[in-house]
């Protein structure tokens, strides 16, 4: 009779077969665990495998954290999706909703701080800890050519974060905690937007860009507190003269070198009432834009109602031109081309700092904050009480003093 043995070979015993103790078994090198979970929908419970833990105390331990959230109906699939590939379709499940420009911001951001270093990682896999590590390695080296970053920038990369993992709890549901929410953050005082320029600053910068054909611009701008894109996207529709009054509908924004108009910061449109001398330099102004047209003739791109401020060629005005005028205007106006230099020169100023002056100036005019807000565009008042914090604080003392006046002099 003929072996049929293989030379190498051995019969199979009980003891070469992995055996499953309390739930938990060893496959190959690694560790796996199995628990029953309930389906929702139809009542029936399924074993679930789940396995690659090295040792069998890390399998026993996840085991025991399975079992719970099963109990408690949070139990969530395993599920391999990275880091990347999750944040690529949540911006993308998100661009119909977000402006273009925070969508750029979002992406720029994720791309050049999140991927390059945790991009790799499965999702389920991010603790609090592994956010701590990002926020501590971008702090030291994560800005270019290997400077720190700025406080700020991984403050606002935490706000992206922490919206992200929060739809990766609530609605994709591949998560069962934000690892974002528990992270440790820097935690940065945020700056106080001071007054730049005083009132009679401002008057002397007005008087030096009354030459300009953009004067009304820098005028409505500290006169409304409305922001750069808002104002560049404002059409003649959007302003009552009569009713001295103007609508802020929308902001311009340039992206990827295009202009894009989009909603105001809010997402609303508001009302903001003028005085009397900003109607009167809008009036002359929309008679110097009639002259521009005439002027231009067949050449005229521009139509009818339509923007406010344009170049002379009726043409929509590039954000950044606004922004440079007001340093060369500053400019002109501490180095005249003729006549003496001024006493006392203006100091440097963003045009955004118009927009602070005017806030400023109100609220120490003793204007309600909520006034103050809806005439900023803030959604809440909560946010124009933060920014300028330090001014109401300057208004309080004032305020002490005229109830004591109030008090004597009764």
């Amino acid at each position: 009779m003929t072996d049929t043995k293989q030379p190498g070979r051995r019969k199979a015993t009980t003891k070469d077969t992995p055996r499953l103790r309390q739930g938990v078994m060893k496959r190959g090198s690694t560790w796996s665990y199995v628990i029953r979970v309930k389906d929702p929908a139809t009542g029936v419970s399924k074993p679930r495998w789940v396995g690659g833990f090295a040792t069998e105390e890390a399998a026993k331990a996840a085991r025991d954290e399975s079992r719970v959230k099963a109990r408690r109906g949070e139990y969530v699939d395993r599920n391999r999706i990275t880091v990347t590939t999750y944040l690529d379709d949540w911006i993308d499940s998100h661009a119909m909703e977000i402006k273009p420009r925070t969508l750029q911001d979002y992406r720029a951001c994720l791309r050049l701080y999140v991927t390059p270093r945790i991009g790799h990682l499965q999702v389920q896999a991010v603790r609090p800890s592994t956010i701590t590590k990002l926020y501590r390695d971008l702090l030291t080296g994560g800005g270019r050519d290997g400077q720190p970053l700025a406080v700020a920038t991984v403050t606002h990369l935490h706000a992206v974060l922490r919206k992200a993992f929060r739809d990766a709890v609530i609605v994709d549901e591949i998560i069962t905690s934000n690892p974002v929410e528990r992270a440790k953050r820097p935690r940065a005082q945020a700056p106080e937007a001071g007054t730049v320029w005083t009132v009679a600053q401002l008057r002397a910068f007005l008087a030096t860009a009354r030459q300009h054909r953009l004067f009304a611009f820098f005028h409505v701008a500290a006169y409304t507190g409305a922001r750069r894109g808002e104002l560049l996207n404002l059409r003649w529709t959007d302003v009552d003269l009569d009713g001295k009054k103007v609508t802020i509908t929308g902001s311009t924004a340039v992206i990827g070198g295009e202009g894009v108009n989009g909603t105001t910061k809010s997402g609303r449109a508001r009302v903001v009432a003028i005085d009397e001398e900003t109607a009167a330099v809008l009036r002359q102004h929309r008679v110097d834009q009639a002259a521009d047209q005439l002027h231009a003739g067949d050449s005229w791109r521009g139509v009818k109602d339509g923007y406010v401020f344009t170049t002379g060629w009726g043409e929509p005005i590039y954000p950044d031109t606004v922004t440079s005028l007001m340093t060369k205007l500053i400019a002109a106006h501490n180095q005249p081309d003729e006549g003496p230099r001024p006493k006392h020169p203006l100091p440097h100023a963003r045009l955004h700092d118009l927009r602070h002056i005017h806030a400023t100036t109100l609220l120490l005019s003793g204007v309600p904050v909520h006034v103050v807000a809806a005439r900023l565009g803030h959604a809440d008042p909560a946010i124009t009480l933060r920014v300028y914090a330090h001014v109401i604080r300057t208004a309080e003392t004032a305020a002490a003093d005229i109830f004591a006046e109030a008090v004597k002099a009764a």
